[in-house]
């Protein structure tokens, strides 16, 4: 009986260490990831869009939250914002009372119907209070999707609260929107990211340059995602982040490429432009659309005649359409060689 037992005893116990080995395995590797490791988990610790947050925390605190429509560029602490709001409400029932779909999930009609309506109906046995639904990348949504929604939104209102999250807030029906109280995300300041950013950097013990730091923030354009993901991406490959490393990891063109290029262009020959243009796309592997993208926001600050800068921005734009529709690149780089004659 004894042997039995302990036989028991120490089946039970492989099986405990096993598990918890397989779930610090699986946290280890989360937090492997720095976008999800440093993720604020409380308003306190988000670094922008102060006056948003201010109104959120008085609309909890005064237990007025209305549902509410997210939009803005990605990176922007969205998705964030709401999570860390949800944990503010509900503290450790945060899992059961929240629902939380994204783009991985099909939003189609029949989750509305099925999925939406029966998280809404029900209610939590030890909890109280309003449920969250979260609709992360709801401009994904069929227009049928989004139509049944809107009926659903007002049937539950009164046990529960919609918050939509989307890229461009044009996709989402203006029936939906009217119902939502609507906040806009804009890009992160690059003095709103750098504090963070140099917080990782120690924490990390991250070898980063000067150099290195301002073209993590000039690539990111404002994106908190993709300065995370690229630090860490060029860490992982480089033994230092500089900015020539940093823009190799990025696949981006390096700035002095780009003035070398915007150089050839305003006084070089159609044919040695050409050339140029050709070799050095086909030998860094750059896309002709990052190059046009790069070349716009340098001949901004050249002094030309206003005609003729329009005239190069209406074309290089023209360029950048074609190539957005799968157009031979070749043509386009003899296109962007004859902006030689405007010397």
């Amino acid at each position: 009986m004894n042997m039995e037992s302990n036989m028991e005893i120490d089946s039970k116990a492989e099986v405990n260490t096993a598990a918890a080995i397989m779930v610090g395995s699986r946290t280890d590797n989360k937090a492997d990831i720095w976008v999800e490791k440093y993720r604020p988990s409380n308003t306190d610790e988000i670094i922008a869009h102060e006056e948003i947050i201010q109104v959120l925390n008085r609309l909890i605190e005064g237990d007025k939250l209305p549902h509410l429509l997210f939009h803005g560029p990605p990176g922007t602490g969205k998705t964030t914002t709401i999570l860390a709001c949800a944990k503010k409400m509900y503290g450790q029932h945060y899992q059961s009372m929240t629902l939380e779909l994204n783009a991985s999930d099909d939003r189609g009609i029949d989750v509305v119907r099925d999925q939406i309506k029966e998280f809404a109906g029900t209610m939590k046995l030890f909890s109280t209070g309003i449920k969250l639904i979260i609709l992360d990348e709801a401009d994904a949504m069929t227009s049928d999707a989004q139509a049944a929604l809107r009926r659903v939104i007002e049937q539950y209102t009164k046990n529960t609260r919609f918050c939509m999250i989307c890229n461009y807030v044009n996709k989402i029906t203006p029936a939906l929107q009217s119902r939502c109280t609507r906040f806009r995300f804009a890009p992160l300041k690059p003095e709103q990211i750098i504090g963070r950013l140099n917080d990782i950097i120690v924490a990390e013990h991250v070898n980063a340059t000067e150099c290195g730091r301002k073209a993590l923030l000039s690539l990111a354009g404002g994106d908190m995602r993709r300065v995370l993901n690229l630090l860490q991406t060029t860490q992982m490959a480089y033994p230092e982040v500089n900015e020539e490393t940093v823009y190799l990891t990025a696949g981006a063109a390096m700035p002095n490429v780009i003035k070398h290029l915007l150089s050839v262009l305003l006084n070089s020959s159609f044919n040695e432009s050409y050339d140029i243009l050709l070799k050095t796309i086909t030998d860094y592997g750059y896309a002709l659309c990052d190059i046009i993208t790069e070349i716009s926001i340098l001949i901004v600050d050249i002094t030309l005649p206003n005609a003729v800068l329009a005239y190069i921005v209406d074309k290089l734009s023209t360029i950048e359409h074609r190539l957005s529709h799968g157009v031979n690149e070749k043509l386009q780089i003899g296109a962007l060689g004859t902006y030689t004659f405007t010397r």
